[in-house]
Parts: C-alpha cells; sequence; structure tokens
C-alpha cells in the first residue's frame, strides 16, 4: 500500500461523506428513530438501555447510539453531528477495500476497487444514512478479510481479531453480525474441504472472544430488562424480521436484483451487458482461483440469505459490496481510462447534489419545518397531535414535543397499541383518542394536505390552519368554541345529535343550538 493512496482516498471520503452534511435534516421514518433515542438516552443519563418516548427501546443494540452519543457530546445536537459517524466508518470501509484488494491482487485494483464502491450510489447514501449499515458493514467486512487473513497465513491473531470484529458487529446490529460472515467462511471451508479448522484451537478461543465481546452489553441488558428484552429485541426484531414480512410489498424475487441495479449505479450499467454476453457465449464458470471463490462465495452467500427472508430492505444486501467492488475492480482494471473519467464525473454529481438537490429532497421526508412551526405556535399547556400520517418521529426530535397519534376510539387505539411477537410492538409514540378530546383544550393538530379535509368531520372542531412545511399542514383548533361536554362518535348514544354538534364546533348554528 502506498501513503499517497490512503491520503487521497481519506480526502475524497471526507469530500464525499461529510462535506454538507450539515444542510441535510433528519428523516422519517428511521433516522429520527435513532437520534430521538440517543438524544432521550443523554437526557435520562442512561447510556445503556435505548428509550423513546420515554419507554425502553429493544430494537437495534447500543453500539450506533453510543456513536450518536459521542457525536452529539463533541459536536452539539445537530445534523453535522448525527451524520458524522456514519461518514467515518464509510472512509474506514474505503481504506479495508483499498487494502484487502491490494492484498488479493495489486494496488492499482486495490485503488480502482475503493473508489468504484465509494462512487456507487448505495454505499454513497449510505455513507450519510444515519442507520445502523455502515458500521455493520465494516465490522462484517473486517471479520471476513481477517479469517481470510488467518486462513492465509496460518496466523492465530488474524482468527481473534475476525471473532472480536464480529462481536462488535452483533452489538451494531445483533445476532446477524455473527450469523452472516459465518455462513460465508462454512461455505467457504466446504468449498475448500477444510471444515476441519473450524475446531481449531485459535478459532474455539476466538469465539470465547466474541462471547466476551457482547456480553459488555447484553448480559446487563438481561440481568435489568429480563424477558421483555429477550421478547422484544429476539422475538420481535430478528425471528419475526426474517419469518414475517414486515413490508408485504416488497417480498418478490427481483426485488434484490433491482437493488444490485440501482445501488452499484453507475457501474452497475458497464458490468452488467459483458456478464450477460459471457452468460449467452457460455463463458462463465465456477471460480478456480482462491480468492475468487471467497469473493463470490461472500457475495452469493449475502444476497442468498438474504433473499430467504421474509422481511425485505434495500441495505440488507449491503454486505455484499466489498467482494462485488473488487471484482469489478479487477475488472475495470482493463478499461482504466473510461474508469477515471467515469468515476470523475459521477464524484462531481455528488457534490452537485448535496448542495442542490438533496436538502430539500430530505425535507420532503423530515419534520424540520413543521418542528418550528409548533415551537413557535405552541404554549407550556398545548396539546399536539398528528391525525392521517405516519408517525413524524423527526418532530419530536427537532422541538422536544411528544405529539399524540390521533386515532378514532380508544378500541382502535388498542389493535395497535405495542403486542409480543407482532409488528405493532414498534407502535410505541404516544397515542390519543377522537372521542376522549377535549374541545376547550388548546389543541395543535399536525397532519397532510389529504386527510385535512377530514377536520370538522371525523374530527370535531373548527380547526384554522397556522402553517405547513412541505407535504405537513399545522391547524389549531379555535378557540371561540364553549362545549363543556364529552365529544361522541357518530353511532354512539348522545344527548346532541352529531350532525348540529358539527355544525356548532364549524361556529356556523351557535345560537340555535343555545336556543334549543
Amino acid at each position: 500500500m502506498k501513503r499517497n493512496d490512503i491520503a487521497g482516498l481519506l480526502i475524497l471520503g471526507l469530500v464525499l461523506y461529510l462535506l454538507g452534511n450539515w444542510a441535510l435534516p433528519m428523516t422519517d421514518p428511521v433516522e429520527s428513530n435513532y437520534v430521538e433515542t440517543a438524544k432521550e438516552m443523554i437526557q435520562a443519563g442512561d447510556y445503556l438501555s435505548p428509550r423513546i418516548f420515554g419507554n425502553y427501546w429493544y430494537d437495534k443494540p447500543i453500539l450506533f447510539y453510543l456513536q450518536l452519543i459521542a457525536a452529539f457530546q463533541i459536536f452539539g445536537m445537530t445534523d453535522f453531528a448525527a451524520r458524522f459517524f456514519p461518514a467515518v466508518f464509510a472512509v474506514i470501509g474505503l481504506i479495508m477495500t483499498y487494502a484487502f484488494a491490494t492484498k488479493l491482487y495489486s494496488r492499482r485494483v486495490g485503488l480502482m476497487s475503493a473508489v468504484l464502491l465509494g462512487t456507487s450510489v448505495e454505499y454513497w447514501y449510505l455513507g450519510h444514512a444515519v442507520i445502523t449499515d455502515m458500521t455493520l458493514w465494516v465490522m462484517v467486512s473486517a471479520t471476513l478479510m481477517s479469517f481470510y487473513a488467518g486462513y492465509e497465513s496460518g496466523k492465530a491473531k488474524y482468527y481473534y481479531l475476525a471473532f472480536a470484529a464480529a462481536g462488535v458487529a452483533v452489538l451494531d446490529k445483533g445476532p446477524i453480525g455473527l450469523a452472516l460472515p459465518g455462513l460465508v467462511i462454512l461455505l467457504f471451508l466446504l468449498w475448500q474441504r477444510c471444515l476441519p479448522m473450524l475446531l481449531n484451537i485459535h478459532m474455539l478461543g476466538g469465539f470465547v472472544l466474541f462471547l466476551g465481546v457482547v456480553s459488555l452489553w447484553y448480559a446487563p441488558m438481561y440481568l435489568l430488562h429480563g424477558s421483555d428484552f429477550l421478547d422484544t429485541f429476539l422475538g420481535v426484531h430478528n425471528v419475526l424480521r426474517a419469518t414475517v414480512s414486515e413490508h408485504p410489498r416488497n417480498n418478490v424475487w427481483y426485488y434484490y436484483l433491482l437493488v444490485f441495479l440501482a445501488g452499484f449505479l453507475p457501474w452497475s450499467l458497464a458490468v452488467l451487458p459483458v456478464f450477460f454476453k459471457r452468460l449467452f457465449k457460455r463463458e462463465l464458470h465456477l471460480p478456480t482461483d482462491e480468492r475468487e471463490c471467497f469473493l463470490v462465495l461472500w457475495a452469493l452467500a449475502v444476497f442468498v440469505a438474504f433473499e430467504c427472508m421474509a422481511s425485505k430492505y434495500m441495505t440488507y444486501t449491503f454486505p455484499y459490496m466489498m467482494p462485488l467492488a473488487i471484482l469489478m475492480g479487477h475488472y475495470f482494471l482493463a478499461h482504466e481510462t473510461m474508469f477515471w473519467r467515469l468515476a470523475k464525473g459521477i464524484g462531481v454529481i455528488y457534490l452537485i447534489s448535496v448542495f442542490t438537490i438533496l436538502p430539500f429532497a430530505l425535507q420532503k421526508n423530515s419534520g424540520q419545518g413543521v418542528a418550528a412551526i409548533l415551537q413557535q405556535q405552541s404554549q407550556p399547556d398545548t396539546v399536539v397531535v398528528t391525525y392521517g400520517i405516519r408517525y413524524p418521529v423527526s418532530i419530536a426530535y427537532y422541538s422536544d414535543l411528544r405529539p399524540a397519534r390521533l386515532m378514532q376510539t380508544e378500541a382502535d387505539i388498542e389493535e395497535v397499541r405495542p403486542h409480543k411477537m407482532s409488528w405493532t410492538a414498534t407502535n410505541i409514540m404516544p397515542f390519543a383518542a377522537v372521542e376522549d378530546m377535549n374541545l376547550q383544550k388548546d389543541t395543535l393538530l399536525v397532519t397532510d394536505w389529504e386527510h385535512a379535509k377530514e377536520l370538522g368531520t371525523k374530527v370535531p372542531g373548527a380547526w384554522q390552519e397556522v402553517g405547513s412545511s412541505y407535504d405537513y399542514v399545522v391547524y389549531r383548533l379555535k378557540p371561540d368554541v364553549s362545549y363543556d361536554g364529552h365529544v361522541e362518535l357518530p353511532g354512539r348514544k348522545n344527548d346532541i345529535s352529531y350532525g348540529i354538534l358539527e355544525q356548532y364546533l364549524l361556529g356556523t348554528q351557535t345560537n340555535k343550538l343555545q336556543d334549543s
């Protein structure tokens, strides 16, 4: 490896992944969960048990939250701080790819593989995204790189390093941090007819080290929270995720093929024609070179493993990007001039996007603008609710308010409250029922333009728009109503018919109602 290469990759990574992060707001529904959890952990002074909306939150292990907490403590609670460690790990990933490809092939292949990876759409996106996947990618890659170095050299230290990295991966995202690289290693040893290596004393010692690493967090969590932790973390967020699709629309056989095409843009457009040409001419064959065997198995095992899982997400197959980037880098060695021209062009496009397109695109999926409106309009006793929209956690993060998710009845709320071994386990936001609304209370309601039409009918009251941000609009319950009774829904027994009540709340029948 050359110092100039590493310095160049550092500069490339810092420019691609850190520059402009201060202008990229937190988005719903994923990024905001992580930052709100880290914020509440800081406020509670509890750096062990993740929590959100005052409830313990067993969605992910502790490592990524600790990264966010550290960044918030260093840089303040800013968007730049939230995106800091994903960017840092993205830069680390580039250098790791360069180092591994250089070891397997040559310096030129290493440099091209790292640049190819860093300018791929999915890697660039995850280098900015406030989610666990970039950290997981680095640790899973470190596990497999270290194993292969131990397998090739016979040096025990690499096996221990591999298991330590797997332990950190499990602290980041759970059992998949061991299961995924373990599957690749198992298949590779079977292919090479070296399965007895699993009983190597250093492999067994490495597993003991792995248990020591993961017990740093899992043991105290179990002692503190017992079966609630196991049932939700292992049951819902691991077993249920593998067996019951959380988003059935994604559960199609070609989903990850589309992810590959989009994730490896623009490079997938260059290599796919060559692949199909060789396939048509029957020039494809199983790899015989040990290096290619490992890389191909790595990529295929990741792809097939997640293809078999019920829940499908864009980022699940992300760990196959290193081996594929190295294989593509080796291919582009014969087309080096074209490669560097394309890399420079896509790099310029990314830089322009960070300062022009991306901030506005992310705002559409963020409650940052609405949070500013709510802070301006709310008083200490103001009730804040959301209606008809996916619950925007980013509003809570940016405003320090906790809007309640408004539903029609208490029975409706009970249906979506957290239940064991159900996807409702993720619904731990505050709730409120229309039938329990106090129409004398100062109330702000956040909805979208479509559901705003239901205000005054499905949601009684006279509502006045006080602000909007992209698809969100904020309404205030008008203070000129003085109904002191319980709001009843259509079809429920009531002394005043709902139709008259609705007109009264809209301020059109006040005198008539008082006379009656």
